[in-house]
């Protein structure tokens, strides 16, 4: 269902939230791509969901288009909310999640994608989360700032055009400590919606993702 949370500036944010099935293992906040709280977002909410964490996924556009919800084969107007949207302002709303989450009790992980798998890599450096896995995480050299402080991994495609080898090679060189697994698909391989989903890869992402916060957030 969605919820509306307030980021520390007083910002008031919509929230996709999914409670946990079963036994409760923690809490994951799901960052988006530049396509917002999309239907496949959801779906991959109700997947964690099932393995025991209540599942979040904050509306990270809302503070320059609230409600936006992009569809994929309009990607520059998603690039264009992603470029306006200020990291300091966006990572007070995911350090919402993540302490409304934390209330509730147990350890919280991030996952993001695209957009979202480099704001995952930022809250493993700046936020008190104990895990973060980041799906083809772009910009990745504007992070490039601060060492982590929570356990990282990042699932990348060899034919990703938008995160070439040079680029990921610095992130390695800068974060030793992130683990790094290749996949021979391309950018957005895991987005089931769409042309780019490889299934083999992101079956094998999804399980190494869900052993890494299992251990984590155990």
């Amino acid at each position: 269902m969605m919820t509306q949370l307030t980021a520390s500036d007083g910002h008031k944010l919509d929230c996709w939230m999914v409670p946990a099935q079963g036994t409760r293992r923690g809490g994951i906040v799901i960052l988006q791509e530049i396509f917002g709280v999309t239907d496949q977002l959801k779906g991959v909410a109700a997947r964690y969901a099932k393995l025991g964490y209540d599942v979040a996924i904050p509306a990270l556009f809302d503070r320059g288009e609230r409600g936006a919800v992009i569809p994929f084969d309009q990607g520059p107007r998603g690039r264009d909310l992603m470029l306006a949207a200020n990291l300091e302002e966006t990572m007070r709303d995911v350090e919402a999640v993540v302490q409304a989450l934390a209330a509730t009790g147990g350890k919280v992980g991030v996952i993001g994608f695209c957009w979202g798998g480099g704001l995952a890599l930022r809250a493993a450096q700046k936020l008190d989360i104990a895990a973060a896995v980041a799906f083809y995480g772009t910009r990745l050299p504007q992070y490039l700032d601060s060492p982590l402080k929570a356990p990282l991994v990042g699932h990348f495609g060899t034919k990703d055009d938008h995160i070439p080898p040079e680029m990921l090679d610095q992130a390695k060189a800068y974060l030793p400590d992130m683990i790094v697994h290749m996949y021979e698909a391309g950018h957005a391989f895991a987005n089931d919606a769409r042309p780019s989903y490889v299934a083999e890869a992101a079956e094998l992402a999804h399980q190494r993702t869900a052993g890494f916060l299992e251990k984590h957030l155990a």
